[in-house]
């Protein structure tokens, strides 16, 4: 009968010295079943192809995909979280609109009763004289923007034929006058903006510079020469060094050089 005590006890040693499971052994076993799960991507995160995004709060935008209840990249790129969409921005290639998105537009067509805009997107966009606060008459749209003008507009969605929709209606919304016009990537937009608009006021307050950024990564600049110079060369340094850590004392440095 002690043999088979014994023989009992071969094996994995699962209990406690009096035949009994361990304090730590219980422990490990919770742990085990109450382990969370995995953190999900915050905003402005780098993401790869695959890569889980959300748990299905959102609706999958550009460059997102659902599957089981879940949202996942399809391409490599930053994320950006506007409720309700979720959507990847890609390193590389053309804007893609979203809805809401403020951008700055160049006319390129006039027409009629409205003007083709190039949004940087694969198609140009209508702008039609509804969407804008001026009472155009037929044929008279030449009269108020001509090729090579600029505008912010707010992108009002697409249609099935892939025709994007766009508004000149709205605060902040309109022509621009003079300055110049540097073009970024996208995916580089929020951080020439920064937390709060923390970067692009530190930019207009140390160059007396004014500053307009569209989601397509169009950037307008107005102000004395020198100031339009010391913000392109800030904006090509955002562009080159945008994910590098330590970006805002980078370019407070070069807005202090003489």
């Amino acid at each position: 009968m002690r043999q088979e005590r014994h023989g009992q006890r071969h094996g994995p040693q699962r209990h406690g010295p009096h035949g009994e499971r361990g304090p730590q052994e219980d422990r490990r076993r919770h742990e085990r079943r109450e382990a969370p799960a995995p953190e999900l991507v915050k905003e402005r995160t780098v993401v790869l192809p695959g890569q889980e995004l959300d748990s299905g709060d959102y609706h999958p935008g550009y460059g997102t995909y659902r599957e089981g209840g879940k949202i996942y990249a399809s391409v490599a790129g930053i994320l950006s979280i506007r409720p309700p969409t979720i959507r990847v921005i890609p390193f590389s290639g053309p804007y893609i609109p979203q809805n809401g998105d403020v951008v700055i537009a160049i006319v390129k067509i006039v027409g009629p009763t409205y003007w083709l805009v190039d949004l940087r997107a694969p198609h140009y966009a209508p702008l039609h004289y509804t969407g804008t606060p001026w009472k155009v008459e037929y044929g008279e749209c030449g009269e108020y923007l001509r090729p090579g003008d600029a505008v912010v507009v707010r992108v009002e969605g697409m249609d099935q034929s892939k025709r994007i929709g766009v508004s000149m209606n709205g605060d902040g919304l309109g022509r621009l006058s003079g300055g110049v016009i540097e073009d970024i990537s996208p995916t580089k937009v929020p951080r020439v903006i920064g937390k709060s608009g923390s970067m692009i006021r530190l930019i207009e307050t140390a160059t007396g510079a004014r500053m307009t950024v569209g989601q397509n990564g169009r950037v307008w600049v107005d102000g004395p020469q020198e100031a339009i110079f010391k913000v392109r060369k800030a904006l090509q340094i955002i562009d080159k060094e945008g994910q590098r850590s330590g970006l805002t004392d980078r370019i407070k440095l070069f807005l202090e050089e003489r």
